[in-house]
């Protein structure tokens, strides 16, 4: 991770199709979601100062509307895994980390969530764990 620079998207709110209970079906829930990008600098280091020369974070915007217009998700797991998996298609992407939260599901806590970490196969040298 040494080699990266980390590019973010941070509580991201859109409306979901998400859950499994039979009332969750049939209306949309308020889901937050974040998103590290982990990018080497040889791909993230602007030399003319031009949009084309990094990550756009439009791109990641892209990606969650994409997966939400597709239909109803049943599990957290199930979106973390498929954005994460999208967002690695990227070629300048070499890890990711998503995480999810449903604000609304109980009322004595801020949020639920899910959280997955996933890296390039092709990543030479980025840790496999979490990054502190």
């Amino acid at each position: 991770m040494r080699t990266c620079r980390k590019l973010f998207l941070r509580r991201h709110e859109v409306w979901v199709g998400i859950g499994v209970h039979e009332f969750e079906k049939s209306n949309a829930q308020r889901v937050w979601i974040d998103v590290d990008l982990y990018v080497s600098y040889a791909h993230s280091t602007p030399r003319a100062d031009r949009l084309e020369e990094v990550v756009d974070y439009d791109f990641v915007r892209a990606v969650v509307a994409e997966r939400i217009r597709r239909g109803h998700i049943g599990l957290q797991e199930t979106l973390c895994d498929e954005l994460a998996q999208r967002l690695l298609e990227h070629p300048k992407v070499q890890a990711v980390r998503v995480s999810t939260a449903k604000p609304d599901v109980y009322p004595d806590c801020e949020a639920v969530g899910v959280e997955v970490f996933r890296c390039r196969p092709d990543a030479a040298g980025l840790d496999q764990g979490l990054p502190s």
